[in-house]
């Protein structure tokens, strides 16, 4: 007889429906076919130990079990699922009339419970726009899936409850999740807050005009004058996650496994901080099965790359087409997969080895030379790509031990929002393009050209400096961010100036 069920295979940060058909004829051997990888292939003794467990017999017959499409390759062991019911129902042990109603995944364990899978979002997505009834997945996979609306998701626990409801002996309650409640949960909740910061007034100026341009940020600094603390503090003072954002930012955490049982939908910005020892694998995503790196998992949010010389020259060089382009393609010789990575890039470094060259008060005692080499150790292309270049001064005593409360995220956060807002309606006619940060050539000469004034102070800069075509464009891109937050609709001489002093890296000062 022959059956089909259907599962999914997950391609990126989307999923394909894969078709299973199931036939038992006589004869014997068993056979599975259409590209599965060797996870799918050891199925069958799990699902025989399965069968011996829960009191099915397995077939002694010649059982064929096709994987549609053919060409597409099947991963992992989440199928071992779809694949069990399907011998069953082939085998007549069970009725198959309302299989063909639910996409089904899960991995069996040998006594029969059902392990958790990786990419239940998208699949359940994919399951919804097939119009199938319902979607079978793991318990600790239910409150994922069941975000997407439309659709019964069922969480089980073991292949018993499966079959008990398949055949009508037990009715399983659909998990429900309140999307909208679920996205305001915690949202503006969290650890850290600016109110926290004692001094660094100038820092916190540039973080603001970072949040809220969504523009690239390395801050340079003595050890312990606060870089990794103001960076930690960035998620506190940018706009929340629309539901779209909050959706697609949890569709790449669950490709890559990274979601647990409690959470069904993130709801605060991520911010991801990878050693400095990361591989250009693990940051840009790839492998023999491809997964996201660590710039996609950083989608929406903030990537902080502490101690940025650290990190190995051809890490830091796979990065600068991330940047402009927003999206990573990983090409391999039969496929080519698109992740989204348009994330905020806020670094850290000492400005030399022993950390204190150009401190106020402490002597720097690297060698001749050796402040260039360091700095030498990231590249002028990649900082081109650094919209902001602020230096990070030791706070004084004074206003260490300054009692007095500072202004917190929230107030900070409204300025970011409003700045935002501006910016949405600007770019309205323009989906793929959502903030300053994002402009193209030709938007930034209808959005940013500034003022005679500004002009003439752009221009003495880029004469004294030596900047580069795209550190201009950078220049004029937090020009128009500093603009609206003033909400000044005319880029005036104050802000370009201000945009200049945001450029400490292009200063020769810093060569040493």
């Amino acid at each position: 007889m022959l059956v089909k069920t259907f599962g999914a295979a997950v391609t990126g940060i989307d999923a394909i429906t894969i078709t299973i058909e199931v036939n038992v004829t006589r004869g014997i051997r068993f056979f599975l076919v259409g590209l599965p990888d060797n996870a799918v292939k050891e199925s069958q003794q799990r699902i025989e130990s399965v069968f011996k467990e829960m009191g099915h017999k397995w077939p002694g017959k010649r059982i064929v079990v096709n994987m549609a499409p053919a060409d597409t390759r099947k991963e992992g062991s989440a199928y071992d699922l779809p694949i069990a019911i399907g011998v069953l129902a082939a085998d007549e042990q069970i009725n198959s009339c309302s299989i063909s109603d639910y996409m089904m995944m899960g991995e069996l364990s040998l006594d029969g419970s059902i392990h958790p899978i990786k990419g239940a979002l998208p699949i359940a997505l994919k399951a919804r726009a097939d119009g199938f009834k319902g979607f079978i997945v793991p318990k600790q996979n239910a409150r994922e899936a069941a975000v997407v609306k439309g659709l019964d998701v069922y969480g089980v626990e073991s292949f018993k409850e499966v079959v008990d409801f398949l055949t009508g002996r037990n009715d399983l309650k659909p998990e429900i999740v309140d999307t909208d409640a679920e996205f305001l949960k915690e949202q503006s909740r969290s650890e850290f807050d600016f109110a926290d910061v004692k001094g660094q007034e100038s820092v916190k100026r540039a973080l603001e005009v970072s949040a809220a341009g969504g523009h690239n940020l390395i801050m340079i600094g003595a050890p312990g004058s606060g870089k990794s603390m103001l960076a930690k503090r960035l998620p506190t003072i940018l706009p929340p996650l629309t539901l779209n954002e909050a959706l697609e930012t949890t569709k790449i955490h669950s490709v890559a496994g990274k979601l647990n049982g409690n959470i069904s939908l993130l709801t605060r910005r991520p911010f991801r901080s990878p050693h400095h020892s990361v591989s250009d694998v693990a940051l840009v995503g790839g492998g023999s099965y491809p997964q996201p790196g660590e710039i996609s998992l950083s989608h929406n949010g903030v990537l902080f790359l502490d101690e940025l010389p650290e990190f190995k020259r051809t890490v830091l060089e796979v990065m600068r087409q991330p940047l402009e382009d927003r999206t990573i393609s990983i090409s391999r010789a039969r496929f080519t997969i698109d992740y989204p990575a348009s994330f905020m890039m806020v670094a850290s470094m000492n400005p030399c080895p022993c950390g204190f060259y150009n401190h106020p008060e402490k002597q720097c005692v690297c060698s001749p030379g050796v402040v260039q080499k360091y700095l030498s150790r990231i590249s002028g292309p990649l900082l081109d790509r650094i919209d902001l270049h602020i230096e990070v001064v030791p706070v004084p005593f004074e206003k260490l031990a300054d009692q007095r409360a500072t202004e917190d995220s929230t107030a900070v956060r409204k300025r970011v929002i409003k700045a935002r807002e501006i910016q949405s309606k600007r770019f309205e006619e323009h989906p793929d393009i959502h903030c300053n940060a994002q402009m193209t050539s030709r938007l930034l000469v209808k959005f940013g050209t500034p003022d005679e004034s500004g002009q003439a102070i752009l221009k003495n800069a880029m004469e004294k400096l030596d900047l580069s075509a795209r550190a201009y464009d950078r220049i004029l891109k937090v020009s128009r961010t500093i603009a609206d937050l003033e909400g000044s609709e005319r880029i005036e001489a104050h802000h370009v100036a201000e945009a200049v002093q945001y450029r400490s890296l292009d200063r020769s000062g810093w060569a040493g």
